[in-house]
């Protein structure tokens, strides 16, 4: 059963998503390495947070390393929209399988892909290295660094989250704990009104 804070996430998501054309700039996506946790972000408030994993190779930007790049990244392409959960992709191509959360000896990409292209010079080849936000069959090792360098999701949580964000929605990565990582988005103006929703 769906704990009360993972259906308040999708629920919130959910009406973020339609509104998605108004104020999509002000949104952005914050991981957290620590925490293996991102956050949905808008003016500084974490509108739904969800369980990740990141590389198990830890972080950076070297090709060859299956590390996850750090800083400053947009969403550079979106793919898989409206597919069914657990669609399988390879290369970014729908195979036409079809897997359910935890499918045994399994660990393909699912659902959503969110290809992410790096801003700074530590995640510049973040694109050429294929680095996305998708989703995972393997939902039962989230929350632990499990990856081969991109970062991992439920289906649903990264179907969510691809419907509420757009092409150019910022993201950073961060070597730091959440609400350190989300507070230094906000304006300093706006500092001390900085809450995590809880959710």
């Amino acid at each position: 059963m769906k704990s009360p804070s993972y259906l308040t996430s999708i629920c919130f998501l959910a009406l973020v998503a339609i509104n998605a054309p108004r104020e999509v700039a002000a949104r952005s996506i914050v991981v957290s390495i620590p925490d293996q946790t991102l956050a949905l972000v808008d003016h500084g408030i974490s509108l739904a947070r969800f369980p990740i994993s990141t590389s198990r190779f830890g972080v950076g930007d070297r090709p060859g390393s299956y590390a996850t790049p750090l800083g400053s990244l947009e969403v550079a392409s979106k793919i898989g929209a409206n597919a069914p959960l657990g669609t399988v992709f390879k290369a970014r191509v729908k195979t036409g399988e079809i897997l359910p959360p935890n499918a045994r000896g399994r660990d393909p990409i699912v659902t959503r892909i969110l290809w992410l292209r790096g801003l700074e010079s530590c995640n510049a080849r973040a694109f050429q290295r294929n680095i996305y936000i998708h989703g995972t069959p393997v939902e039962r090792l989230l929350g632990r660094p499990v990856s081969y360098g991109c970062i991992r999701m439920r289906s649903r949580d990264v179907a969510a989250l691809f419907a509420a964000v757009n092409v150019g929605t910022r993201i950073v990565v961060a070597n730091k704990h959440l609400r350190e990582a989300v507070g230094q988005l906000a304006p300093a103006s706006s500092s001390r009104d900085l809450r995590l929703a809880s959710n």
